[in-house]
């Protein structure tokens, strides 16, 4: 992984958690992307996944 990809994921992921309001269910999708770009950023994929991450996108 490229740094400027590592860098630009990193920034995603802030201006994410800046736009967190603290009531659950308004933050579910904004938690879901930061899940999801960390995901990608480590390069990590779903424990029951038998495939290298192509349904989510990791």
């Amino acid at each position: 992984m490229q740094t400027t990809t590592q860098a630009t994921l990193e920034k995603e992921i802030e201006a994410l958690q800046a736009q967190l309001t603290g009531d659950m269910f308004k933050d579910m999708e904004i938690r879901d992307k930061i899940h999801n770009l960390k995901m990608k950023l480590t390069g990590t994929k779903p424990m029951d996944s038998q495939i290298d991450c192509i349904g989510c996108g990791s």
